[in-house]
């Protein structure tokens, strides 16, 4: 009976190992190949909800990965994007400048491949009605692009991310819940930006909110951030607790579990 018991954890244990586990998956733009990473939720739930995660300016990276693998312990399906694609990742923060703004500029080709993406995470088992698009940074930028861009979701979140657009860009009716964790002391975005863009909520009329954290500068959510704020990007843990509980709030607002 022992040796059964024995057997029968082990299975168990594996089992919550193998849920826990993000894999590799290519996709594609075209000719363009792009390599994103998808997990399964470590209980699942009837109503399969799904969250895509878009990166930081630099592409797929460590913090990005364990997001999803946190968000599958939660019970959700989760999905890192590749917004750059194989041979176009950048190298250091001059190119990932060069590159993420060239997405800010060209929009709708950042909306296409978000929206490229978010197919691939239906494919994995979300369910297409019960997803939450969130972002960090420049991946930030790209959630409120998502419901600029009216796609079939529930809701965008943007940590520390891009607030600004061309302001001869139409602020066509926003139909998701917009959730913005902001630093209070982000040097990254001006007064103006802001401003800006609480107008453009207003004006599309869309259910939106957006958090302060004291103390906290661009990229407060990410430990390899450094901790000092002179530089203008830091980690931030008390930012970092708060926003991710106030995330998980929204989660349970908008998406059925």
């Amino acid at each position: 009976m022992k040796n059964i018991a024995i057997y029968i954890l082990g299975i168990v244990l594996f089992s919550n190992v193998t849920f826990a586990q993000l894999k590799p998956v290519k996709y594609s733009d075209g000719a363009q190949v792009l390599n994103g990473f998808q997990i399964q939720p470590m209980k699942k739930s009837p109503q399969k909800p799904g969250i895509l995660i878009l990166p930081a300016w630099k592409g797929i990276d460590k913090h990005a990965k364990t997001t999803a693998e946190t968000l599958a312990k939660l019970g959700y399906y989760a999905f890192v994007a590749d917004i750059y694609g194989a041979g176009n990742y950048p190298k250091d923060n001059a190119e990932a400048g060069q590159k993420a703004g060239f997405y800010k500029t060209n929009y709708k080709e950042y909306q296409k491949r978000i929206s490229i993406a978010l197919q691939q995470l239906i494919k994995s088992g979300a369910n297409t009605n019960n997803i939450v698009i969130m972002g960090y940074c420049f991946g930030g930028t790209g959630a409120l692009e998502a419901a600029r861009a009216h796609l079939n979701v529930k809701g965008v979140v943007s940590f520390h991310g891009g607030l600004g657009k061309d302001a001869s860009r139409p602020a066509e009716p926003i139909a998701v819940k917009v959730l913005v964790c902001h630093g209070a002391d982000d040097p990254y975005e001006s007064k103006e930006e802001i401003t800006a863009f609480q107008q453009e909520m207003r004006d599309t009329k869309a259910d939106w909110q957006m958090i302060y954290y004291a103390n906290a500068v661009h990229a407060f959510t990410d430990p390899d951030a450094g901790n000092d704020n002179s530089k203008g990007a830091a980690y931030n843990e008390k930012a970092n607790k708060r926003s991710f509980e106030h995330f998980k709030v929204f989660l349970n607002e908008v998406l059925k579990k």
